[in-house]
């Protein structure tokens, strides 16, 4: 089963959608580790299948946390963005999968930027037990690299 979601809607609560096609063309990515106050950001590219972390962006509210995705993407310019989306183990999905996937709905229509969701359960944990000293940052890299080793 696929970790990586089109942009389509899951069918059923607990279901993961079917993986995403993403165009050979798509080399550069921004991914974002959502979350209220913190949202971790890294980018990497198909090439070299890794993510390097970015400084999280720690804002409250949508417009300046917006504006600092803003400044992101026209740093990087990537093809296409990445979110990480939370599920409990069993897949179904709660309160932060809904606002992680708000966000990532909102992406879509301020940057007209195809975005990829990733299934992200325990990246927080995995980037915590590796010692990272900016955990939401190193869970955006584990959520990209997830994201481009699911690619061909």
């Amino acid at each position: 089963m696929s970790d990586v979601m089109s942009d389509a809607p899951a069918s059923a609560p607990a279901s993961v959608p079917a993986p995403a096609a993403v165009p050979a063309h798509f080399q550069s990515f921004l991914a974002f580790d959502f979350g209220a106050k913190r949202t971790g950001v890294a980018s990497g590219n198909r090439l070299l299948r890794t993510a390097s972390p970015q400084a999280t962006i720690k804002a409250e509210g949508a417009d300046a946390r917006f504006a600092q995705v803003e400044a992101r993407i026209k740093e990087w310019q990537p093809d296409a963005l990445v979110v990480g989306v939370p599920y409990h183990p069993d897949g179904a999905p709660h309160e932060n999968t809904r606002r992680a996937q708000k966000f990532a709905r909102q992406l879509r229509g301020r940057f007209n930027l195809q975005v990829f969701e990733v299934d992200e359960r325990y990246s927080t944990t995995e980037a915590l037990s590796s010692g990272a000293r900016d955990a939401d940052a190193a869970s955006a890299c584990i959520i990209l690299e997830q994201f481009l080793r699911s690619l061909p």
